[in-house]
């Protein structure tokens, strides 16, 4: 291997792909400059304060600091970086296409200030299937001085989950690189210390201690591209599918969990993703599920399969709402607790939360809303101005004097509370565990409906035990 060199590099975006990549990157020894055209967020991020929750990004943000600067300003990074990442949202239209009015707009002012020497430009960016040829129009067609074979688009998609990105950055299973031979290699030296892991490891994201290195995947760009969104509509079928199983399992009196565990254990199969519950949020399956579906109208071809796991996702919230009313009937009046706002745990993420459907339900039908989360619940006040809840505390909180509670995310604590005690401060022990969080059955009488199982009788001691 030739002698490692950093290089400039310019983040365009300072969101979740944004602020992990150009942490990454820094940490490995890259001069980043972070740009973002909101100067509140840049103003944040050169007094060091996150403008995200992501577990570690603050600590790693300051520990790479002496490799990153933060700007509003194209004019004075673009000629000087040797690779520009773009890493803005593409949030859904109506109709299920990405809206990539940010892209446009990152792609026309990256051209605007291309100098002539050699770059390779990254699309990080979740984007629809020819994006990449699409972006290199662009920068034909804006660059002040275009010169041809000197501006390579490579598309470059991430895999990160939310709570966990991090370890997903540092070790991740693979890395797809599609484009130009010539771009991709120079995107291998740009990683060449994540793929062959020779850079010191974080004693906050241990490097896990099967782990390796990550494979390499080069490929066309609309491959990448494809590759990004195929990935996730899968994993989105899978939680479908657990989903559509629980459904059945509770009529026939079977367990999800058990039967999870054991399809699972088929190495065809793997055990992540069939967790049942609510359902998925966030900002990339539906969107990117969507999207695909979008993609093949375009091309006059049908997607079923993925029409479906959409139909089942949103079908799993009122199955919630359905356990709520059947149990507590008239909810007008009623005091109704949501545990957890975020749409998973370990994250501040509000994009498409099962909690925010709940609570705009529950708002319909009269109810007053007391809500809790560990993390997000600053945001939701940004965010979430247009729904009617109270804040609480602390999740003992949210349940005093309530009707009934709904657990809408699977927070540590929530697991870990102590739940006999928990429910003896509600008006009336109704609880929806959407997320099948409590694991054993209560002391105290309680209603617990959970998602395609039953919590099992407690079992009572024998004769003559203690």
């Amino acid at each position: 291997m030739n002698e490692w060199k950093p290089q400039q590099v310019a983040v365009i975006g300072t969101g979740y792909v944004g602020l992990g990549t150009a942490g990454l990157l820094a940490h490995l020894g890259h001069q980043v400059t972070g740009i973002d055209i909101d100067p509140n967020k840049i103003a944040q991020l050169q007094r060091g304060e996150v403008p995200i929750y992501e577990p570690g990004l603050d600590q790693l943000l300051a520990d790479a600091g002496h490799n990153l600067r933060w700007t509003t300003d194209y004019e004075n990074v673009i000629p000087h970086a040797d690779v520009i990442f773009i890493c803005v949202g593409t949030p859904p239209l109506p109709d299920g296409r990405p809206n990539l009015t940010y892209l446009e707009a990152a792609a026309r002012s990256i051209a605007q200030n291309l100098n002539g020497k050699v770059q390779v430009i990254v699309n990080k960016s979740t984007v629809p299937i020819g994006t990449g040829d699409w972006v290199t129009r662009i920068l034909e067609e804006h660059a002040v001085d275009y010169h041809m074979n000197r501006y390579f688009v490579v598309s470059n998609p991430e895999f990160l989950r939310e709570g966990t990105a991090l370890g997903d950055s540092l070790y991740p299973d693979r890395i797809v690189l599609g484009g130009h031979a010539l771009a991709v290699e120079r995107m291998r030296d740009l990683y060449a210390p994540l793929i062959h892991q020779t850079f010191e490891p974080l004693a906050y994201v241990a490097r896990p201690r099967e782990y390796t290195v990550p494979a390499v995947v080069e490929t066309t760009l609309p491959s990448a591209e494809m590759i990004k969104y195929a990935a996730n509509a899968f994993l989105a079928l899978k939680i479908s599918f657990a989903n559509e199983v629980a459904g059945l399992c509770e009529r026939v009196g079977a367990n999800i969990d058990e039967v999870a565990t054991g399809i699972g254990f088929d190495q065809r199969i793997g055990h992540r993703f069939l967790a049942a519950g609510a359902g998925w949020g966030g900002s990339c399956f539906g969107k990117d599920t969507s999207a695909l579906i979008s993609t093949g109208s375009e091309y006059g071809y049908d997607m079923p399969i993925l029409r479906a796991a959409i139909n089942v996702n949103q079908r799993q919230r009122g199955v919630v709402l359905e356990k709520l009313q059947k149990h507590a009937r008239l909810l007008k009046g009623k005091r109704v607790a949501v545990l957890g706002m975020a749409f998973k745990p370990n994250t501040d993420d509000l994009r498409d939360a099962p909690a925010h459907d709940f609570i705009a339900r529950l708002n319909q039908l009269g109810a007053t809303v007391v809500a809790h989360d560990p993390i997000a619940m600053d945001r939701a006040r940004r965010e979430w101005g247009h729904l009617r809840y109270i804040e609480a505390p602390t999740a003992l909180d949210a349940l005093k004097g309530a009707d009934a509670l709904i657990i809408a995310t699977e927070w540590a604590e929530y697991r870990s509370l102590d739940w006999n005690t928990a429910v003896q401060t509600m008006r009336r022990p109704l609880v929806i565990d959407a997320r099948n969080v409590i694991s054993e059955p209560l002391d105290v009488p309680a209603t617990i409906e959970q998602i395609g199982k039953e919590l099992p009788e407690k079992t009572p001691a024998l004769e003559g035990t203690a």
